[in-house]
């Protein structure tokens, strides 16, 4: 029994995991999506709304038809719905159903565990029809302030790593106008030098033809003499 019970605990252990490691390059997805923060953001907030609704099954195709029809982000959009992944999506529905149950004054047809799962999930649309409508108005309820939310915090998010990027690139490109300008200058002082050693060669060029000029001139005017 206690072995079971390790190896549960390991399961779930390693579930956690694969499910951090999704949601981190789901969000590191997330910050390169390319288009304005505002459509982004839009997009994610839209995901996320469609998300804590009890659309199984559809809600990646729903999210996605709606980002296109109101020219949002259709891939942020994707990503928002992940709110309702395996692992949450059974203690959403659970939450949803009990804010929607009150407010349309429906009978719970059984007590909620204080840990939902899969089944006791399957279980409540098999025991109550109208748990589907609860959970949709209690969907809708609080995922309009929830998806509000993301909207302000995915649009932070994408402008801040907008800017970092196009910081980032900007400062790339000055230290490559500083190389290049570096590099110019040195081939200036390069040429320069050349340009000066040829000249200080003409000079001594020159100058050795008029000292041998002047050393023949010396020796006739010797000879003159002589």
């Amino acid at each position: 029994m206690a072995n079971r019970t390790d190896k549960l605990t390991e399961i779930k252990a390693d579930q956690k995991e694969s499910l951090l490691s999704i949601i981190r390059r789901l969000y590191e997805r997330f910050l390169r999506i390319r288009g304005e923060p505002r459509e982004v953001a839009l997009g994610f907030a839209l995901g996320i709304f469609v998300g804590m609704t009890p659309t199984i099954g559809v809600q990646t195709p729903i999210a996605i038809f709606l980002a296109a029809l109101f020219k949002w982000s259709k891939l942020s959009s994707a990503i928002g719905v992940w709110i309702s992944n395996p692992l949450t999506a059974p203690i959403l529905y659970g939450v949803t159903y009990i804010t929607g149950a009150k407010i349309l004054s429906l009978k719970p047809v059984f007590s909620m565990p204080l840990s939902p799962t899969w089944s006791t999930f399957k279980v409540m649309l098999q025991k109550a029809p109208q748990a589907f409508g609860a959970m949709t108005v209690g969907g809708a309820l609080l995922g309009i302030p929830l998806a509000i939310v993301s909207y302000y915090l995915a649009y932070a998010a994408v402008e801040k790593y907008q800017t970092d990027v196009k910081e980032k690139l900007a400062r790339q490109k000055a230290r490559l106008s500083d190389t290049k300008a570096k590099v110019k200058k040195k081939i200036e002082e390069h040429k320069i030098h050349k340009s000066e050693v040829r000249i200080q060669n003409s000079e001594d060029i020159r100058q050795t033809i008029e000292d041998k000029s002047q050393m023949t001139e010396d020796r006739r005017q010797n000879s003159e003499v002589r």
